[in-house]
């Protein structure tokens, strides 16, 4: 058993089925020793446990809850990745994580938001899991989504 399968085993998680897309792209692309991840949403059994935009008020996604479901976004991206690494005991780093965030306008705490990705991936993969990033606040995601993550991740 890999490392990062044992870790995920101890963290009580399982990688999910690769999320269908939901337009013309695929969830993953190797290239060399290199798989590029498209942006992945939250889903759980296929839907958005929320949906909106992300800041501090009535109405608005709380940012707690959205790092939440930016973790869960990096598992599903990690599933997609494994997927075409031949499985999670292929991958040997995470490269780069870009996280988008649908913000509030007034809300500026993406890296915190964020940073539910980072700490997966590095519970995962160890030092293998600390990798460079971009967190990003946009207007609007897919499907109204608060959060997308997508990786680059370096194979075997």
């Amino acid at each position: 058993m890999s490392d990062a399968r044992a870790r995920l085993d101890a963290l009580g998680l399982r990688l999910p089925d690769v999320p269908a897309p939901v337009a013309a792209y695929v969830p993953a692309v190797r290239a060399g020793a290199f798989v590029y991840t498209s942006g992945q949403l939250p889903f759980v059994a296929g839907a958005l446990p929320e949906t909106g935009k992300v800041g501090d008020g009535p109405g608005l996604v709380d940012p707690q809850a959205a790092a939440g479901y930016a973790r869960t976004a990096a598992l599903n991206a990690v599933a997609a990745a494994a997927s075409v690494a031949g499985g999670i005991e292929n991958i040997v780093r995470v490269v780069k994580v870009v996280g988008f965030v649908a913000s509030d306008p007034g809300f500026t705490g993406q890296p915190a938001v964020i940073n539910g990705a980072s700490t997966l991936l590095q519970e995962i993969f160890g030092d293998a899991g600390i990798h460079a990033r971009s967190a990003v606040g946009v207007a609007v995601l897919p499907l109204n989504s608060p959060v997308e993550v997508e990786l680059i991740v370096e194979t075997a």
